[in-house]
């Protein structure tokens, strides 16, 4: 029997630390990770739904090592504009986190599914936008060719995934909101590119779930 390869083996490790693919309780459940951990006194009173959605955390197996698929929202984009984000969006009626994230990620860059071998999913992430987001985590072949959907992305990119499974790289940063309210987020900078807010966050919440890292 062949040894295994360290792929097969990262592949392994990661998906040990993970739900499940379509883990009904962690998708339906409260989101233990979200915009108000560091911001716990501006936590919504309201109960009103939250709406569902998947990002996809794409791990690509290059010769130099692993990194995680990234873009650039579109500036034309009514909301986010210009921010780093994870290929993602809302689920549409009946889908589940898996084929949301795998859709999407096909719309906005043009990753084809087949390229894709998915392992789990990381922590449920809650927006302060009133969003619950599932990170569906896959590796992808590095034989992908991409192309950007020009009405979403203005750019598509690759970040170390060693670089972001540092906690030394995780700046606390804060921004006054239009309310005169000052919200706290996770941040960080690699290559000119300022990853932030929910983007960081479930970067950062991965990170605890591979690591046992605790929240700070």
């Amino acid at each position: 029997m062949n040894a295994h390869t360290p792929s097969e083996e990262l592949r392994a490790w990661i998906a040990r630390h993970l739900d499940p693919l379509e883990d009904a309780e962690a998708a339906d459940g409260l989101a233990p990770r979200s915009d108000f951990d560091l911001n716990p006194e501006q936590w919504p009173t309201s109960d009103a739904p939250l709406t569902r959605a998947a990002v996809l955390m794409g791990l690509v197996e290059r010769a130099e090592g692993v990194s995680v698929l990234l873009t650039r929202r579109a500036d034309t984009l009514r909301n986010h504009t210009g921010q780093v984000a994870l290929p993602g969006g809302r689920r549409d009626p009946g889908e589940t986190a898996s084929q949301t994230a795998l859709r999407e990620a096909q719309e906005e860059i043009g990753l084809e599914p087949g390229l894709v071998t998915l392992v789990g999913q990381s922590t449920p992430y809650r927006t302060g936008t009133g969003y619950l987001i599932t990170p569906v985590v896959g590796f992808v072949r590095p034989t992908l060719s991409l192309r950007p959907n020009p009405d979403e992305v203005a750019e598509i990119f690759e970040t170390p995934f060693g670089f972001l499974m540092d906690p030394a790289n995780y700046e606390q940063h804060e921004r006054t909101l239009p309310s005169g309210e000052v919200r706290r987020f996770y941040a960080m900078t690699h290559e000119n590119q300022y990853i932030w807010g929910a983007t960081a966050g479930m970067l950062r919440a991965l990170y605890d779930r591979l690591y046992g890292a605790a929240l700070a």
